[in-house]
């Protein structure tokens, strides 16, 4: 019988982690590693998130910056550093595959630059694995965060145009996602407008000023940028957080940049990658056309051109931060506004930077030393139709905290993310599990985005999210 019961135990548990996997987002890397240390700096961040990303392949690639040359071995160093500390995440988390799993799915692109590498009998391991793990009988999309060049990728896609029917491969294209940090190679243009249905994220050519992915490390006036200085990192991540840690290296140029091709990948209850204009985490970004006459050449020699298809890039957000307030009510709106397509994703930037900072911690730190994010509980509905002037209540009462910490709560309206662009004033404190609002006249259906941020006390805060999708019809 206590065999029985044993059995019935180990079968749920493999239930659960099957159907927890299921839900995952799948993700192909491709990764021009050690052409710039950002690179090894967003992979040792990744293996953090292994067991709530389905890693699929990392794939080591070229790019304009390393034309001739792959450095598969730099992705297996990082792995195997996060094969001593995976034990210890398994304490604190469930789902982290072991070293050896990550290792297999570790493949090769060719030492060839760009469209150099694309077309007969320019196949690899990598772009064959790209064209396999498509092909599995899977639902799930399969996104490709592309860190450098895209021609492993545009292989894997000339190769299909060439051995699939038309009607196959518009269904394989209808399953795959693509964001990639700017262009970095000749091959992006080419994907783009060979696969004009593509679901393509992209600051488009080298102009790397004007991308929104590069506020990940850039600071701003008027905003604390502590978290993404070279001493945060160090005490935070580098230094004293064993051998994972210890392999994220110093900033030559800008830290992580690769990040956000992933960073909406992971469930947090605000990130939504199907809905890029919905923003979270990696940035928001709008579905158009964009003006050629306003982009510019960079440095890296990689050729721009005109689009000839909408894409989804760079989107403009108008943010307000809250600030701690001493006395009276916990917080207060800042007395300054930012505007920008970097604002959509640097002001997050705090909230991850501590999500990572906490993870690491993790590498060492039994359960009772480190932090858990808040589990926030929506006790009314996450979508609703209300009618124009109708009072709306929303309410998180039942959220906790794993460890115990006390929470705080901001409610806040995003006029960018719905189709309703004028902010929709929370009414009264926008600070306790509750809010109320009244939803605006409307002389046709709107919808209006509402975000609820949890974040506890522990060190470091940690928060999570509910977004409410409003229609209001008039």
């Amino acid at each position: 019988m206590k065999k029985f019961f044993l059995l019935l135990s180990l079968t749920a548990a493999l239930t659960f982690c099957n159907a927890q996997k299921s839900q995952q987002h799948r993700v192909i890397i491709l990764t021009d590693i050690e052409a710039d240390p950002d690179d090894t700096q967003s992979l040792v961040r990744l293996l953090l998130y292994a067991n709530e990303i389905d890693i699929r392949g990392i794939v080591a690639t070229t790019s304009c910056w390393m034309k001739t040359e792959i450095n598969p071995e730099s992705i297996r160093k990082v792995i195997r550093a996060y094969g001593e500390v995976q034990p210890n995440l398994q304490k604190h988390e469930s789902g982290y595959p072991t070293a050896d799993d990550l290792l297999a799915l570790v493949k090769q692109g060719l030492p060839i630059y760009g469209m150099g590498g694309v077309g007969e009998g320019k196949d690899s391991e990598g772009s064959d694995w790209i064209i396999k793990t498509l092909e599995e009988d899977d639902d799930r999309p399969l996104w490709i965060a592309v860190w450098g060049g895209s021609n492993t990728l545009a292989q894997a896609l000339y190769t299909l145009q060439q051995t699939t029917s038309k009607k196959e491969l518009q269904k394989l294209i209808a399953n795959l996602r693509v964001y990639t940090i700017s262009d970095q190679d000749d091959s992006g243009i080419w994907i783009r407008n060979t696969f004009p249905g593509l679901f393509y994220v992209v600051s488009p050519g080298d102009d790397y000023g004007s991308a929104t992915w590069t506020a990940i490390n850039s600071t701003f006036d008027g905003i604390d940028n502590t978290t993404v200085s070279n001493s945060w990192l160090a005490q935070n991540i580098q230094q004293g957080h064993g051998p994972l840690g210890a392999q994220y290296p110093d900033v030559a140029w800008g830290m992580e940049g690769d990040t956000p091709s992933f960073l909406s990948l992971i469930p947090t209850g605000l990130n939504d990658p199907e809905h890029p204009d919905w923003g979270g985490w990696g940035g928001r970004y709008d579905l158009y056309l964009p003006d050629f006459s306003k982009q510019k050449q960079g440095g890296s020699g990689v050729p721009i051109a005109p689009e000839t298809r909408e894409i989804w890039t760079n989107a403009s957000d108008s943010y307000t931060p809250y600030l701690p307030n001493e006395f009276n009510r916990a917080v207060k709106a800042d007395s300054q506004t930012f505007s920008g397509d970097k604002v959509s994703l640097w002001r997050w930037r705090d909230d991850f930077q501590n999500d990572f900072a906490a993870r690491m911690d993790w590498c060492l730190a039994s359960y009772g030393e480190a932090n858990h994010p808040p589990v926030v509980v929506l006790n009314t509905p996450e979508k609703m139709t209300v009618k124009s002037g109708q009072g709306v209540s929303l309410d998180a009462f039942d959220s906790y905290d794993p460890d115990g910490d006390n929470l705080s709560f901001l409610w806040f309206n995003y006029p960018e993310a719905g189709s309703y662009k004028e902010p929709v004033k929370i009414e009264g404190a926008e600070n306790v599990h509750k809010a109320w609002f009244i939803a605006p006249k409307v002389d046709k259906e709107e919808t209006a985005h509402f975000i609820l941020k949890v974040t506890d006390k522990g060190e470091p805060q940690l928060s999570r999210y509910k977004r409410i999708i409003v229609t209001i019809v008039p």
